[in-house]
């Protein structure tokens, strides 16, 4: 099997587990937060800058890199980890999520789905066999089976639907994989808000016994509570000695939380995406740095990071970047943002050693959002 779940202790005070997941590119320490890198890079981050930062594992998107530079280039480089210089882990995706979110026009069969570029307008099709054939090229230590993500709300008819279509689909991607010793096919649990459709989803998934299985679906529109509490009766049916990963959440308090609900992996866009912004993650809760307050503010970003931005550069400064659409002011911001969640993790990580994962999240809450239940995005 290519990657192996290791189960090292469960905090006593909640469902949160410490593990370490071994691939064919290194261990990973779990829980862990993935950086995205869409299109083989994490916008504006070197390589070595993630490393420096301590990212273990970063996540690619087999539909960006269908398009361009298209899945035989990646494969003549020598697959994703040669031609991104990136030699620790990695994750691809699916690509259905993007499908369906980018493409207007979109046909979905018993085959497959029918799509036009959103770059191009060209009409393209991907199947399971073609996700699968993208995936073994890119050579990712983890891949996903081709799902659809239905949107939310949605009706129960639709999502049952959706749901058996995509476990058919994941049946013919284990059929379709090339490469099950060196690259771990994930299946992906759905069935939107309905609690039976999802114990059905996870029920049949486990009986495959994939190498991690994924839970989708969530974070699409729905309110927290509603992820939370459909995090809280799915999680528990997938198997305690394989990964378990939550698909595109990235807030600090949702991985705090799905960690407490036992989930291993996460990933999201979010902090690349608001750093580019000017919002930036603290220990004293968000902050947005281009607000004319910050213009004579000569003081660290964030005073108890030690990230390279908090050490050598000020608010004011990183200001002055963000508003004069300086390219280094963006890389500033998104290096001090993964950085915040990587060390967020390590926090949880060893408060789940010391059995005292609830009592850091209620001071983490406090601090970071001045209460410990809150009403907000990120």
């Amino acid at each position: 099997m290519a990657v192996r779940y290791e189960l090292i202790k469960e905090c006593k005070q909640s469902g949160a587990r410490l593990g370490r997941l071994h691939t064919p590119h290194g261990t990973i320490d779990t829980p862990i937060f993935m950086p995205v890198g869409t299109q083989a890079t994490v916008k504006t981050m070197s390589p070595e800058e993630l490393k420096e930062m301590h990212a273990q594992i970063i996540l690619s998107n087999t539909y960006h890199l269908f398009l361009r530079p298209g899945h035989e280039v990646v494969k003549e480089a020598g697959g994703l980890h040669s031609f991104m210089n990136w030699d620790r882990p990695i994750l691809t995706d699916s690509g259905g999520f993007q499908v369906f979110s980018l493409s207007q026009l979109r046909n979905i069969t018993e085959e497959g789905v029918s799509f036009r570029s959103h770059l191009s307008g060209e009409k393209l099709f991907i199947g399971p066999e073609k996700a699968m054939e993208i995936q073994n090229a890119l050579g990712a230590d983890i891949i996903m089976a081709f799902d659809e993500c239905p949107p939310y709300p949605a009706e129960r008819e639709y999502v049952q639907a959706s749901t058996e279509r995509t476990y058919r689909w994941l049946k013919r991607c284990i059929d379709a994989h090339q490469r099950p010793n060196d690259q771990a096919l994930f299946g992906i649990v759905q069935g939107g808000m309905y609690q039976d459709l999802r114990e059905e989803s996870a029920k049949k998934l486990v009986e495959l016994d994939l190498p991690g299985y994924s839970i989708g679906g969530l974070s699409v529109g729905e309110p927290k509570d509603i992820m939370y509490e459909v995090l809280g009766y799915t999680t528990p049916l997938l198997p305690k000695h394989k990964p378990r990963y939550l698909m595109g959440v990235g807030s600090p308090d949702a991985l705090i939380q799905g960690s407490i609900l036992g989930i291993d992996m996460f990933d999201c866009v979010l902090p690349t995406r608001i750093a580019r912004n000017g919002t930036t993650m603290t220990s004293q809760g968000r902050i947005v740095i281009r607000n004319a307050k910050y213009a004579r503010d000569f003081t660290p970003l964030d005073p108890e990071c030690d990230c390279y931005t908090c050490r050598n550069y000020t608010r004011a400064y990183l200001r002055h970047l963000i508003k004069a659409d300086e390219t280094f002011g963006l890389r500033l911001t998104t290096y001090h943002n993964l950085h915040f969640l990587l060390q967020l993790m390590q926090q949880v990580r060893q408060a789940i050693l010391e059995d005292r994962l609830l009592d850091f999240q209620e001071e983490f809450m406090v601090r970071y959002y001045g209460s410990t239940n809150p009403v907000t995005a990120f």
